[in-house]
């Protein structure tokens, strides 16, 4: 199975259904699309490329992506996306380390430091010359046919962040993808032709294989005209070309209601520009999702996946967020959800056994969506796969009712006096206080207890924090053991492109 015969699917039943657009402009029918992949896939063929070889992706959000990734699956390629915010230097490791032959860029991210990438047959910017005549007479394309691949073979080479050591490079299959694709309808949305998905976060990450489920349903496929994230931009947008799709890390749903309240737009009128807003990537707290409901209405859904089961693990559906009568609602709502259909979770103890109820342990994944293993890594691929699971490194408990509480990653466990502290929990009291935007707490080292709890803590746009305020709040709600001893008050968290806070970054700080 190859996922591109999901667009030439589409492409036959509907060849002059819009498909994708750059903001309100149509770029592209679904017969379009299907025509420019196959003549960028002949170009693939013709110099030389062979099935299994890697082309990278070294780009800001932009059209052109979404053909080149499903030309080269067209091809028989696998895509290698990188983050558009690496340095050329990391991008340069990435592609060596993935043999990759040809890479698609954006110029704005390539340039900045005067040097070029090396080791590549071809460097092609997107919006160049070059890449018009690869991509010109495409109307009138010969019939090339899709490589035929099999269901396991690699697809998507995605690289982790490596925010401790190198990335390691997530070997994702035809599979994987097709069942994340599947997994969308049974667990997160219904999808129609009418909808459109627009890729404001990076389309190097969950953002961009979310295109898949949405070519499923033949429906269309937006790339805001800034290129990003831009609150205003976007319900703009959607109260023109109606309701918009989109995935968002936690931070963005924050920017997101943030406008829609200082805009002082009701929720009939959130709902005329988002129909639906995944979220997922970092935890949202309850505090951010009571008030995102608030504003905004029911148009979120929640998931939780790593790279390794990318956009598949668990899903809080819109219809629990809606809940309220539930007796467990509130502990429902500080979960991830139940596991979504096509597979299974765990928690065990470090020994890989089950835990009862309740209790906290890593949390495992078996299913068709978990990577093929690490490439060119067969260590880190034997330490994460173990029997089938999948060891995620994350902690967290179940319920009875197969709800899934995340508490943190496992390196992030702070270890005081013999006692487990998840920063989560304080994290979670701490949004309850006034003038809090934004928390982080990590553990400092401490000669006598080993660690100790340090929160850095975000005031809200005119506010002043007490931290004897903030302490009282801890000792009300969190045992005493678990307070922190040092409050940092700082303008802003450290966060990587995806909008994870970067703790590595914030432990380095305290030395």
């Amino acid at each position: 199975m190859n996922l591109a015969h999901l667009l030439q699917r589409q492409a036959r039943m509907a060849p002059e259904q819009p498909a994708i657009f750059l903001g309100t402009h149509k770029v592209a029918t679904h017969g379009q699309w299907a025509k420019r992949c196959q003549h960028l896939a002949a170009q693939f063929q013709a110099a030389g490329l062979q099935p299994g070889d890697r082309v990278a992706l070294f780009m800001r959000n932009h059209v052109r992506y979404l053909e080149v990734m499903f030309a080269a699956w067209w091809a028989g390629l696998a895509v290698v996306p990188i983050n558009a915010k690496l340095h050329l230097r990391e991008a340069q490791w990435i592609i060596d380390n993935a043999q990759a032959r040809w890479a698609f860029v954006t110029a704005d991210i390539t340039s900045e430091t005067g040097d070029s990438l090396q080791s590549l047959e071809q460097v092609i910017d997107v919006d160049s010359a070059q890449a018009d005549a690869l991509w010109h007479g495409a109307e009138g394309a010969a019939d090339t046919p899709i490589h035929e691949r099999a269901s396991d073979d690699l697809a998507w080479l995605f690289y982790t962040s490596g925010t401790t050591g190198r990335p390691k490079g997530v070997m994702i299959t035809h599979r994987n993808l097709m069942t994340m694709g599947l997994a969308y309808f049974s667990d997160v949305d219904g999808l129609a032709p009418r909808d459109t998905i627009a890729y404001a976060a990076p389309m190097s990450h969950g953002a961009g294989i979310y295109a898949i489920p949405h070519l499923m349903a033949g429906a269309r496929h937006m790339v805001p005209p800034s290129g990003g994230f831009d609150p205003a931009e976007l319900f703009a947008l959607g109260q023109q070309i109606g309701p918009l799709s989109m995935f968002a890390a936690p931070t963005i749903v924050k920017r997101l209601v943030d406008h829609a309240e200082a805009a002082g737009l009701t929720t009939n009128t959130c709902g005329q520009s988002f129909k639906t807003v995944v979220y997922g990537g970092a935890p949202m707290y309850a505090a951010d999702i009571q008030r995102a409901l608030r504003v905004m209405g029911p148009r979120f859904v929640q998931i939780y996946g790593q790279g390794e089961s990318p956009m598949v693990g668990t899903a809080l559906s819109r219809q629990h967020l809606q809940d309220t009568a539930h007796p467990r609602y509130a502990e429902r709502l500080a979960s991830v959800g139940v596991a979504q259909t096509p597979v299974r979770i765990r928690v065990t103890d470090a020994q890989g056994q089950d835990l009862p109820l309740g209790e906290v342990g890593e949390v495992l994944i078996q299913g068709d969506s978990v990577m093929a293993g690490y490439w060119r890594n067969p260590e880190a691929t034997a330490h994460a796969i173990q029997n089938g699971w999948l060891f995620t490194g994350d902690m967290g408990c179940l319920d009875a009712d197969g709800f899934l509480t995340l508490k943190d990653r496992s390196k992030d466990l702070i270890i005081s006096g013999g006692s487990n502290i998840y920063p989560r929990e304080i994290e979670e009291v701490l949004l309850h206080a006034p003038g809090v935007a934004e928390v982080a707490v990590v553990g400092a080292p401490d000669p006598e207890w080993g660690e100790v709890v340090v929160a850095f803590v975000v005031p809200q746009a005119g506010h002043t924090l007490d931290t004897h305020a903030l302490d009282a709040l801890c000792l009300q709600e969190i045992a005493r053991f678990k307070r922190p001893k040092r409050y940092e008050v700082v303008s802003s968290l450290p966060k990587n492109n995806y909008g994870k806070v970067l703790k590595t970054v914030l432990r380095q700080q305290l030395g």
